[in-house]
């Protein structure tokens, strides 16, 4: 019965590392299976209503044939795929801008420190050099690993004046003020994530600093106007070099960018780095709680051998 019992105990804590690699394949299975069957079911009630035949009895009047009854058929207004909560800015003039970079006459603010963020070139793990022959294939700096994603873009809006006081505006003209902030001089719009569209290329990133040239821009970084700025074009975003690389571009080029929920960022290069990284966040909680799992099965393993391994034992 003693060898049993332990058997079973190393089983469990083995089947527990499992339950991670198979997590996710069963989780996108399931989704998958459940949209099928609901484009199966939409398909059938269109089609009952395409061939259905009304059929008269005897003793229906002519009057009453006239107006079959046919089944009530669900029609959304629009395909899942199409609904935005944040539309497209078409046409923006996106310049590139990177962590680390120093003072020039077409930018004369220099990036080593954000908006919100007095370390920024520390934080983020070094200098992120735009040169493309010192990238990595997978869109970071080659010379490390960034400690912060390195898809990220600066925006014309700050909603905070300082580390201890918020707008009294951003209430009124960030989407998602309510539900994110937390106390005064904490920014709801850090790390938020944004979509960049350049042709058929789409990517993703997250707001890391305020700019170019200004940042108090909300009609158009929130609402329908379109850039303030005049300078470098009228450059309405900057993006980092990860972006600038993954959509293929020059510095001012022209874009489409809109604000998209964590829920509708696409598996890509821009979930794999960055303590500030949503993403990466998750998979460190998960990772976390296995471990705490596995910790308090060993512990009831132990207690269980101290309190009837030795006795056991013994009568053997």
């Amino acid at each position: 019965m003693t060898c049993l019992n332990f058997i079973r105990y190393n089983l469990l804590l083995v089947a527990l590392f499992g339950v991670c690699s198979t997590l996710s394949s069963q989780t996108t299975s399931s989704v998958t299976t459940t949209i099928a069957s609901e484009g199966a079911a939409i398909g059938a009630m269109a089609i009952s209503r395409e061939t259905v035949v009304f059929t008269p009895s005897p003793s229906t009047s002519s009057a009453a044939t006239t107006a079959p009854v046919l089944p009530r058929v669900f029609a959304p207004t629009l395909p899942r795929t199409t609904y935005s909560k944040y539309p497209w800015k078409l046409d923006i003039t996106a310049t590139v801008f990177w962590v680390g970079e120093l003072p020039t006459a077409n930018n004369p603010v220099p990036n080593t420190k954000s908006s919100w963020d007095t370390e920024w070139t520390k934080n983020f793990g070094g200098y992120d050099n735009p040169d493309p022959a010192k990238r990595s294939p997978d869109y970071r700096p080659a010379g490390f690993v960034p400690k912060q994603n390195p898809f990220y873009i600066a925006l014309p809006y700050n909603d905070c004046v300082n580390s201890s006081v918020t707008k009294s505006e951003a209430a009124k003209v960030v989407p998602w003020y309510k539900q994110e902030f937390k106390e005064h001089g904490e920014s709801v719009c850090r790390d938020r994530w944004i979509a960049l569209r350049n042709g058929n290329r789409t990517c993703y990133a997250q707001w890391s600093d305020c700019g170019p040239f200004v940042t108090t821009d909300a009609n158009y970084v929130f609402g329908d106007a379109r850039p303030v700025n005049a300078k470098n074009s009228g450059a309405g975003i900057d993006v980092s070099p990860a972006v600038r690389d993954y959509l293929g571009f020059a510095s001012s080029a022209r874009i489409d960018w809109r604000f998209v929920d964590v829920s509708e960022v696409p598996d890509g290069p821009w979930k794999a780095y960055g303590t500030n990284n949503h993403f990466v966040q998750q998979i460190s909680k998960d990772r976390d709680l296995v471990v705490s799992r596995i910790e308090e099965l060993r512990r009831q393993r132990d207690d269980w051998f101290r309190q009837n391994g030795n006795n056991d034992l013994r009568r053997r």
